[in-house]
């Protein structure tokens, strides 16, 4: 994770002692999803301390881009997700669209009628609340939106039980904070939790570069009736990185080392880590915490 404000760099020798006990002390980071192996995908320490630089150079690269575009707001520009990004994309998203990615029927289907706000998914009177960190261009978040959350939403967010909150963090690439904007500009139009699922349902090897500005927008026009060219405003807008600057802080406070982390607890009080640091969250994790916790 990183932290703002930024920590001064430090330089020659002491850079260099810095980099080599980083090197010599820190695991390497773990991408299994084997069954009974699997381990939540951690940011090395390496990661942690490189992670404000790389957020403050794409910080600067987007506002320069909006700034000599004019602004976010017109029909030109560039910045994360450039005009010529949306072409001959429909104006709103539809999972009946010709070029609609996979899962999207069933990403629509999952979260309708259910309460959005934000972030926030389900009854706002719910008695007890679950939070997930994840990263886009996390392969272990990826399984547990697509494999397990589906069975926490039909047996506990649907019928009242659990209200569920989305912190979209990054540390693994530049696209994790580039690609965590496009989630975050959805839930604007509380299409947030349909924009993710949508884009775990398709997601790319890690690193590979694959979550370019015409795969968010691809994901956007996937989105029942999301509004593409409101959406792409929103994740160029300095709204959208105040929230992720939000999530990093939240992140920060919470002591979260990798994603996904899943935090389960009564609301208004505090939320546990539903399995062992490092681990990769199951379903059955989640459902033996949010069974277990006594709420009313």
């Amino acid at each position: 994770m990183y932290r703002l404000p930024f920590p001064p760099m430090p330089s020659g020798k002491r850079a260099r002692q810095q980099r080599q006990a980083a090197a010599a002390t820190a695991p390497p980071p773990v991408r299994s999803k084997g069954m009974g192996g699997a381990r939540a995908r951690q940011a090395s320490p390496r990661a942690l301390a490189i992670g404000g630089g790389v957020v403050l150079a794409i910080v600067i690269a987007i506002v320069l881009a909006v700034v000599l575009s004019g602004g976010s707001s017109g029909s030109g520009g560039g910045g994360v997700v450039p005009s010529s990004a949306l072409q001959d994309l429909p104006a709103k998203g539809s999972q009946s669209w010709a070029g609609s990615l996979a899962g999207a029927s069933e990403a629509n289907g999952l979260f309708k009628d259910i309460p959005q706000n934000g972030l926030t998914l389900g009854d706002p009177k719910a008695p007890i609340t679950m939070e997930m960190f994840i990263d886009v261009q996390c392969p272990i978040c990826q399984d547990y939106e697509v494999n397990h959350l589906p069975g926490v939403v039909n047996k506990y967010i649907k019928t009242g039980k659990v209200q569920l909150h989305l912190q979209p963090w990054a540390f693994i690439s530049d696209q994790s904070f580039t690609g965590r904007l496009g989630v975050i500009a959805a839930a604007d139009q509380n299409k947030g939790y349909e924009y993710a699922k949508v884009l775990y349902d398709n997601q790319g090897a890690e690193e590979s570069g694959w979550l370019t500005s015409r795969e968010m927008a691809t994901i956007a026009a996937s989105v029942n009736g999301l509004n593409l060219a409101q959406w792409r405003d929103d994740v160029n807008s300095s709204a959208a990185q105040a929230t992720a600057k939000n999530v990093d802080t939240l992140a920060t406070q919470k002591k979260v080392q990798g994603t996904p982390t899943i935090l389960v607890g009564c609301k208004g009080g505090k939320l546990q880590d539903v399995t062992t640091p490092g681990a990769a969250p199951t379903l059955q994790d989640t459902t033996q915490a949010i069974d277990a916790a006594a709420c009313s």
